[in-house]
Order: C-alpha cells, then structure tokens, then sequence
C-alpha cells in the first residue's frame, strides 16, 4: 500500500508539473497563445524543428503552389545547416521563428542555458540578416526565468494544438490528417513536425498530411494566416542588412 501511495503521489506531483511546465495550454507561467480568436474560420499551419531537407521544401513549394503562408519555428543549427531554405521561406513570404539552438532538452530547464539557446539561436539567424520576433520552446518547456528573456529578445511566444500526438513517429499521413481535422476549430494554431530535435528525419508522412489536410479544411470553410496575424502580433519586418552583403 506503501509503496502504491508513493507511485501515484510521483506520477500525480508529474502530472502537475508537465502541465504547468509543458501543457500546450498552461497560462501559469505567463500568457501561453495556443490559439487565435474563434469569431473567424481561419488556421494557421506551424512548423516545427527544421529547416530539414527535402520536407521543408517540400511543404514550402505546396503551400506556395496553394497561396498559403505559414510560420516555421526553426532549430538554429538546423538553420546554419540549410540556410537557404531559411531565406527562401522569409522571401516567399513564410514567417520564421525561433525555436531554440540546439533543441537539447536540458539546456532549458535553467535560466542560464536557456539565456545561451536564445542568443544563439538569433545569432544564427542573424548571420542571414534574419530578425525573428515569435519563439515557440522546444516541447513547449517554459521556466519561470522565460518571459523576461524573451522580453529581452523582442520575443513573442506561441504556443499551438498538435496535429497528432503521434505525429512526430509518422503515422500514416491519412491518421494525421484526419486527426488535425478533427481537432481544427476556428483560430486554430495546428503544430506538425518537418525536422526531428533540429536534426535529420523522414518527415515525407508530415508532407502528406499537409496535402490532405488542406483541400479538407478549404471544403469546411477555413482560410489560412500566419501565427502572428493570427494572434494580431504585427511581426515586423524580418530581414535586416549582414553586414559585409
């Protein structure tokens, strides 16, 4: 009896600090956006991990083929590994954001680390003359040490509603789809995966689900934005002179 009492008092004392910690929808640590307002059929399709290659640029030629802008949070030695790609989504008209440097799950759990991500991941960005103004933590991890960093940074952040828990193991693209649709409600910020932790990864179920998801949501009605119009966030312009170009 001892011994169960302890069990769930662990997995209760989890429970609470997952949701206040990492929930999608925690407000505890400071304002969480995880969607836009209802009053409108409108979405915005978010991105998480990359720039990986060939799936960022993938999705980024349908959802240009479609007219469709969306926000990629992307790893910032992801973005040193594809910088092109990076620059071709700010050109087309793509919102990037911030999501860390090296997505390593212990670097943001202390106000010191968590400090260095920060700088280094703009920094990275800053090599292509890129200024990002959204940030969305990796796995969602905030501290309470996040908002007065982000503060520091310009740094909006967004949060958002998985397209499928089990995305990130690419279930069939039809399973994802169906579950986003589901999921979607007006002012949905829907987060899929083209990277995996910053690195290499076959995200070709991810581009699928895309394919099928959108002519559904057309059929229901929805329109699409980016995160910061979405949220009225006003992201400013991203692109900034490198000195030396």
């Amino acid at each position: 009896m001892k011994t169960a009492a302890i069990v769930g008092s662990a997995a209760a004392a989890v429970g609470t600090a997952y949701w206040f910690m990492m929930s999608p929808y925690s407000q505890t640590l400071g304002p969480f956006p995880y969607r836009g307002p209802g009053d409108e059929r409108t979405v915005a399709l978010t991105f998480d991990d990359g720039p990986n290659e060939p799936y960022t640029s993938q999705l980024a030629d349908y959802l240009d083929e479609q007219g469709i802008r969306a926000t990629f949070f992307q790893v910032g030695k992801a973005v040193q590994r594809h910088p092109d790609v990076t620059k071709r989504l700010v050109s087309t008209g793509h919102v990037v954001g911030l999501h860390g440097y090296t997505h390593k799950f212990t670097q943001y759990l202390r106000r010191r680390t968590l400090a260095d991500e920060l700088q280094r991941g703009m920094g990275a960005f800053a090599e292509l003359g890129i200024r990002p103004t959204l940030y969305r933590p990796p796995w969602l991890l905030r501290i309470p040490a996040l908002p007065g960093l982000l503060e520091k940074h310009g740094l909006d952040v967004v949060s958002g509603e998985f397209c499928h828990l089990l995305e990130v193991a690419q279930p069939s693209p039809h399973r994802i789809a169906a579950q986003a649709l589901r999921a979607t409600r007006p002012g949905s910020i829907i987060i899929f995966h083209d990277g995996w932790d910053g690195n290499q990864a076959d995200r070709s179920a991810t581009v699928e689900s895309v394919r099928l998801l959108v002519p559904r949501l057309r059929a229901a009605g929805y329109t699409f934005t980016t995160a910061d119009n979405l949220l009225g966030l006003n992201v400013v312009a991203q692109t900034t002179p490198v000195p030396g170009n």
